[in-house]
């Protein structure tokens, strides 16, 4: 009996020793693999990083982005004084369509391209037009004779206009030019679509009806105008 409660007990103490050995083992083995799979991310860091670096590159070189380097010699070829009394102000949405080579081939050799065109008209009457001819004062009454209103500007905002759709035929890379007429015929159609509204009717009645209050706070109550 006592030699079997000696060899029970050396078993239970082989087993803690056992065990104990296992986790060592086992803890030993994981923490090599961990240490493996740093030094590993480690090495393939700088390769990683070089792919990104040549993928930045690749996308530059396909899709360049591109440089504007204006002159730095400005020269001013005219001042003028202004005295516009601006009175009315359009602001135009149109939507142009420019094309070329169209037809049977247009896959072949065709560009068309929508273009969204966003513009402003802005018209009122040139006071610098406005002489002492031009009134009289009879009784108490002021007579005026307005210069005609005008357009003073009419232009694109390029910061809202862009190209909506452009296709290119398959052995054509596009007309350079395409985009710059319709810019052009852009502009022309917002000022003709600003006229045909009656911008040039309003900006006449606009400004009588202001200088009628400014005139009248310069002691002339009454004021008419004569066509």
């Amino acid at each position: 009996m006592p030699r079997m409660k000696s060899n029970g007990v050396f078993n239970f103490i082989f087993l803690i020793v056992l065990a104990a050995g296992i986790y060592f083992i086992v803890t030993t083995v994981r923490d090599a693999v961990n240490e493996t799979a740093q030094n590993a991310n480690s090495a393939l860091q700088p390769l990683s990083e070089a792919n990104q670096a040549m993928q930045t590159q690749v996308a530059q070189l396909l899709n360049p982005t591109p440089t504007i380097i204006p002159d730095p010699v400005t020269y001013i070829t005219e001042i003028r004084a202004l005295a516009r009394l601006e009175t009315i102000q359009y602001s135009v949405e149109k939507v142009i369509t420019a094309e070329i080579g169209q037809g049977s081939f247009d896959f072949l050799f065709g560009d068309k391209l929508l273009f969204v065109a966003h513009g402003t008209v802005i018209a009122g009457i040139d006071m610098g037009k406005l002489g002492p001819e031009h009134m009289r004062y009879e009784g108490n009454v002021l007579y005026v004779t307005l210069p005609p209103a005008e357009v003073f500007i009419a232009t694109l905002d390029n910061q809202k206009s862009y190209v909506y759709d452009r296709e290119t035929g398959i052995f054509t890379k596009g007309v350079n030019d395409l985009e710059t007429l319709a810019r052009q015929t852009a502009e022309q159609e917002i000022l003709k679509a600003a006229m045909e509204d009656g911008i040039l009717t309003q900006a006449q009645i606009n400004a009588e009806a202001f200088l009628i209050k400014f005139f009248a706070a310069l002691g002339f109550p009454n004021t008419i105008f004569v066509k």
